[in-house]
């Protein structure tokens, strides 16, 4: 009866630090962050396309961001008309996100895509994993 105490008390508190360190893992983790850019409308399509190519992928996958959505062809399912253009950039948490922003090649290409568009950015949390 003894031994079955001990495998039973040994089994709980297994089970409770289990607990603690799944919660304690998932509050590390957060929410993911999204930088969403909408653009209405091309002044300079030739000067932000070279911007861009000049940025690259790279610029964004070295910060820790996934490409999600870059569509020149949204589609208006009711409301206002959509932006001739939207990007959306998944980042595991919000400093990875801002620290992509401020990183020199994506300044560079921000300040290139705000002289050559109508356009504007912006970051939202998204729903935790």
């Amino acid at each position: 009866m003894k031994y079955g105490k001990k495998v039973m008390l040994v089994c709980t508190a297994g089970a409770l630090l289990g607990i603690f360190a799944f919660a304690n893992v998932k509050a590390q983790i957060g929410s993911p962050s999204y930088v969403v850019i909408e653009i209405d409308e091309m002044l300079d399509a030739d000067a932000f396309a070279k911007a861009v190519s000049a940025a690259g992928p790279d610029a964004t996958l070295y910060s820790g961001g996934r490409l999600i959505i870059r569509s020149a062809k949204p589609i208006a399912l009711d409301g206002a008309a959509p932006p001739s253009r939207l990007v959306v950039v998944a980042f595991d948490t919000e400093e990875k996100a801002k620290a992509w922003r401020n990183s020199p090649a994506i300044k560079e290409l921000n300040a290139v895509r705000l002289k050559t568009t109508k356009s504007r950015s912006f970051l939202v949390d998204g729903v935790p994993n």
